[in-house]
C-alpha cells in the first residue's frame, strides 16, 4: 500500500490464519522514483487532467508490481497479493446531483496490471463496497484492530498517525467504533519540505528547536472538521496544499516554531477528539500508537501532556506489531477475508448500512 504521505510503497509478506492473526514475515519500504512521486503529488493538488490520471493508474500499478516482485524474490510466490492502491481522491460527503449521491473514492494502481506483471492473483479496490452501502470507505484498519486487540479485554484507543490520524476504540462493554481524528503528519511533512527541503521531520529534530505558538495553535484548532460528529473521515482533499498555505498566512515567523506548533496540533487534535467523542462513551485505559507518528518523540511528549495522566501510552511494538507495517498487515487480513467471503468492514466505524465483503479480484489466468 501507499498512504496519504506517499513517502513509499509499503510491502509486507504476511501469514494470516483462521483466527485472524497476521504474522509479518518480511517487510520493506519501496521508494517511488522521484519523478513519479512528483506526478502523484501533482494529482493531489488538483493539477492533473484525465490523461495524466489514466497514465498514472498504470504507472503506479507497475511500481506496485516492481515492489511486489522484489518481495517475491526474497520470499517466493504468495497465495495472492492484497493491494490498497494509491488514493488520489476521497469524497465521503453525501452531496446530491440529479437525486444521486456523489459520495465516492478513487484509488489508482490497476490490479490487472499488478497481476500480469507479478503472475499472481491480486485483490484490491477495497473501499468502494463500503461506500456503496452508505459508508465513508474509511477507516478500514478498524477491522484488523478489532480482531487483534479485542481479545485483550481492555478499553483501548488504537491511534494511527500517518498523513491523517485515525483512531479505533476497542471496549469490553460497547461495540467497536472509530474515525479520523484529523491531521497526522500531512502538514508537518509539507512544511518540512517547504522550509527545510526535508521529506519529514525525522525524530522531531526540527520541531524540537522551536516553541509552540499557543495563539496559532488555537486558531488551527477551530477548524470545523474537529467538531464534526463521527463516523467521519478526511484526507488530503480537505487538508490540501491550499488549506496549508492559507493556514501559514497567520503562522509565526520562526520556521522552527511552525514545526513545533504543527507537531502540537497533531497531538492536541487527537486528545480533543477523545474528549469530545471517546471519553463520553468509554473510560480508556491505554492508547496504542502506530504509523510514522509513533516514532516522533515530540508527538508522544505532547500526547502525554494533553491526555489524562491515568492513560498508559504504548506503541504497536509493545504488542509485537510493526508500527511501520501495521497497515500492510491489516490489508493482508482484509484480502484474506475477501478470499473466504468474510465481511471485512466495521459499519460502526465507517457508517455503512451493513457489513460487506470489500475487495475485487484480478486473476492471473496463466498460473
Amino acid at each position: 500500500m501507499s498512504g496519504t504521505s506517499c513517502d513509499s510503497i509499503d510491502v509486507g509478506f504476511c501469514v494470516v490464519k483462521p483466527d485472524f492473526s497476521c504474522t509479518l514475515i518480511d517487510g520493506f519500504n519501496y521508494e517511488y522514483p522521484v519523478s513519479i512521486q512528483k506526478r502523484i503529488f501533482k494529482m493531489f493538488h488538483d493539477d492533473a487532467n484525465i490523461k495524466e490520471i489514466c497514465q498514472m493508474n498504470f504507472i503506479i500499478a507497475k511500481c506496485f508490481a516492481n515492489a511486489a516482485n522484489e518481495m517475491i524474490k526474497r520470499q517466493g510466490i504468495p497465495d495472492f497479493i492484497s493491494s490498497h492502491g494509491q488514493t488520489i481522491y476521497h469524497y465521503p460527503f453525501d452531496t446530491i446531483s440529479e437525486k444521486i449521491s456523489e459520495r465516492s473514492t478513487l484509488q489508482i494502481g490497476d490490479i490487472s496490471v499488478i497481476s500480469q506483471n507479478t503472475k499472481c492473483d491480486v485483490v484490491g479496490n477495497f473501499r468502494t463496497a463500503d461506500m456503496a452501502k452508505g459508508g465513508n470507505g474509511a477507516p478500514l484498519v478498524c477491522f484488523a484492530d478489532e480482531k487483534w486487540f479485542k481479545p485483550l479485554n481492555k478499553n483501548i484507543a488504537i491511534q494511527n498517525i500517518g498523513g491523517i490520524s485515525n483512531v479505533t476504540v476497542i471496549s469490553k462493554n460497547i461495540a467497536t467504533f472509530g474515525f479520523d481524528t484529523g491531521v497526522g503528519n500531512i502538514m508537518l511533512d509539507y512544511c518540512a519540505k517547504k522550509f527545510f527541503n526535508e521529506k519529514y521531520d525525522k525524530n522531531a529534530e526540527l520541531a524540537i528547536q522551536g516553541k509552540c505558538s499557543k495563539s496559532w495553535l488555537e486558531c488551527l484548532l477551530q477548524d470545523e472538521y474537529y467538531f464534526k460528529e463521527p463516523p467521519k473521515t478526511t484526507g488530503r482533499e480537505y487538508f490540501s496544499k491550499n488549506y496549508i498555505e492559507n493556514a501559514l498566512k497567520s503562522a509565526p515567523e520562526n520556521k522552527y516554531d511552525i514545526m513545533a506548533t504543527l507537531t502540537a496540533l497533531t497531538a492536541k487534535t487527537i486528545a480533543q477528539a477523545y474528549e469530545r467523542f471517546v471519553f463520553p462513551c468509554v473510560d480508556i485505559e491505554e492508547v496504542i500508537l502506530g504509523g510514522g507518528g509513533a516514532y516522533n518523540p515530540l508527538i508522544k511528549k505532547f500526547l502525554k501532556e494533553y491526555l489524562p495522566k491515568n492513560i498508559e501510552l504504548k506503541t504497536h511494538e509493545d504488542y509485537s506489531i510493526s508500527n511501520n507495517f501495521k497497515e500492510v498487515s491489516a490489508f493482508a487480513l482484509l484480502g484474506y477475508c475477501n478470499y473466504y467471503n468474510i465481511p471485512n468492514n466495521v459499519p460502526s466505524c465507517t457508517g455503512a448500512d451493513m457489513p460487506v465483503v470489500m475487495g475485487q479480484w484480478s486473476k492471473y489466468k496463466n498460473r
